[in-house]
């Protein structure tokens, strides 16, 4: 007999079937528990396998685990755009068999061990794939109890997740249009970028292309021209659009560091609600200067991918906003500890929820979202019809709230036969150059 259809018909129910996770202390309970399920035989990974489809234009990668209970199965968010194959080989050739036989209720454990199964960790294909394997674990263990994975993590907070959305134009009239659309579909937030990151098309004269330097398809951005614009667009968008609406502003650590204080500096009487990514990782250093010098809120980790990165910073109240991806970090057992961490200094939650998360994802995000006090801004996502259809369950947005269903879980399953027919593309998805006009590359 399996072990729910036993604790069905005892009269215990979903939630005796979650005893021990939530602590109940009804003594007869759990005695009556504890006979009825003594000698049964633990829950076990049977089949950990990397699923790969494109649907929404992006390389999505999710992992599905399968367990020895026929039907019970997970899935998790293992989705690196620019390296899916190499997160693909991490699950099928080495997580699979690592996980193979091991108790599927043991998360924790099996984060802990698998996390350490390649000796050498925190680098971002292996994090991705570790991802996939914990989500997937917190899915099964959300559907063994009957419940959404949020009430695991304590319940909600609130009813929904606050989302930001994106607009962006070529000039400062089609940024402006796009504000006010994304204002008219209830959205409070709105990030605002001239262009595509750091506004390559402000920049001319790639001076590298006419030397034969690099490839003619790397793309210019001189840092002077976007350090120019951005206080025009932010004074435009406050001046148009009015001080309702909050305003958010991705840096994408195009520009040096110094160069990016004194423009935070510049941007501090538009009230943004923050700046992201004004340094790059390998520049945490600047952020006591930073500090020092504005009080400008600020999100940082969208590529962070060990404790190293962000302890600190948080710790040391040096950001606003923690920003991670929640599958570069390691999934949601990683990602619930630094909420943890965040809410005694004072930090909010802003995890990274681009395109490039599978709705798997951004279905664990929300679920984080709704269970942790210190959550600040969610970033959102249309999925198109295709992506609906391959993932039935997808969170869904409302004025400006994403929200989750009420399916045990996550609440997203995945038609694997439609996925099929989304094979990625040709082109391998890595991040191309930006170049200065003289062709060094620009770090982002």
């Amino acid at each position: 007999m399996k072990r729910r259809d036993l604790m069905k018909g005892l009269g215990l129910g979903a939630a005796a079937g979650a005893l021990g996770f939530f602590g109940r202390t009804d003594e007869a309970t759990a005695q009556t528990y504890s006979k009825a399920t003594k000698g049964l035989a633990p829950l076990k990974i049977t089949k950990v396998k990397a699923i790969l489809t494109n649907p929404q234009g992006q390389r999505l990668v999710v992992v599905k685990v399968e367990t020895s209970e026929p039907g019970l199965y997970g899935l998790g968010c293992a989705t690196f755009n620019q390296r899916p194959l190499a997160v693909a080989t991490a699950v099928d050739e080495y997580l699979h068999p690592f996980a193979q036989g091991r108790d599927a209720d043991n998360i924790e454990d099996v984060w802990q061990t698998a996390y350490t199964s390649s000796y050498w960790r925190n680098g971002p294909v292996l994090n991705n794939a570790l991802s996939g394997l914990d989500q997937a674990l917190w899915d099964i263990k959300g559907k063994r109890a009957n419940m959404p994975v949020y009430q695991l993590l304590g319940g909600k907070c609130r009813f929904a997740a606050d989302c930001y959305a994106h607009s962006s134009g070529r000039d400062l009239a089609e940024l402006e249009d796009s504000v006010r659309k994304n204002m008219e579909r209830g959205f409070r937030h709105v990030r605002i970028q001239l262009g595509g990151y750091g506004s390559p098309h402000l920049s001319s004269q790639a001076h590298f292309k006419e030397e034969g330097f690099g490839l003619s398809s790397d793309s210019h951005m001189d840092a002077r021209p976007y350090l120019k614009a951005t206080p025009k667009m932010f004074e435009h968008i406050r001046s148009k659009c009015g001080d309702d609406v909050e305003l958010l502003h991705d840096v994408h650590e195009r520009v040096e560091p110094i160069d990016a204080i004194n423009l935070l500096k510049e941007l501090e009487k538009y009230k943004p609600f923050f700046i992201e990514d004004p340094f790059a990782p390998e520049q945490n250093g600047y952020f006591r200067m930073l500090r020092q010098q504005t009080s400008v809120p600020v999100a940082m980790g969208e590529l962070f991918n060990s404790p190293h990165e962000w302890v600190g910073l948080i710790s040391e109240r040096l950001i606003d906003f923690i920003r991670v991806h929640i599958s570069q970090v390691g999934g949601l057992s990683v990602a619930r500890k630094i909420a943890a961490l965040a809410e005694w200094f004072g930090v909010r939650s802003a995890w990274h929820g681009p395109g490039d998360v599978s709705p798997v994802g951004h279905a664990a995000n929300v679920h984080l979202d709704l269970a942790i006090p210190n959550f600040g801004i969610q970033e959102s996502v249309i999925f198109r019809q295709s992506t609906q259809d391959v993932f039935p369950g997808c969170p869904t947005i409302k004025n400006g709230y994403m929200s989750v269903n009420e399916a045990p879980g996550w609440g997203v399953e995945i038609n694997e036969e439609l996925a099929k027919k989304f094979p990625l593309p040709q082109d391998p998805g890595y991040w191309k150059p930006v170049r200065r006009r003289d062709g060094t590359s620009v770090r982002p």
